[in-house]
């Protein structure tokens, strides 16, 4: 018997109104164990010793690579599109969330 091709599936993905506004963020924070990496996305305000987690992401490491390919190649065609996004020195910012120091 032939093969038969496999019908495409559609996935129906539902964005809710508290949802659509996203949140800010202007900092992530990277940790990870053998099994998950967890994202952790941060408005830090000017002079305001405290600054709160607006959301966190935990994925499987397959996930987390899939993410990163995603990121590398949508900033590859803002770039072509706008230009080379110019990056900035990073500031030390002394926070500890009991966990090992990451860098985003």
């Amino acid at each position: 018997m032939p093969d038969q091709p496999v019908p495409e599936q559609q996935l129906n993905i539902e964005l809710s109104e508290e949802m659509a506004d996203g949140a800010y963020a202007n900092l992530a924070i990277i940790t990870h164990s053998f099994a998950e990496f967890v994202l952790d996305f941060v408005n830090v305000m000017p002079n305001v010793p405290k600054a709160k987690v607006k959301s966190r992401i935990v994925m499987t490491p397959q996930h987390a690579k899939r993410l990163m390919k995603a990121l590398i190649d949508n900033v590859k065609r803002f770039e072509g599109q706008y230009g080379n996004i110019k990056d900035q020195e990073a500031t030390a910012m002394p926070f500890n969330f009991g966990a090992p120091t990451a860098q985003a």
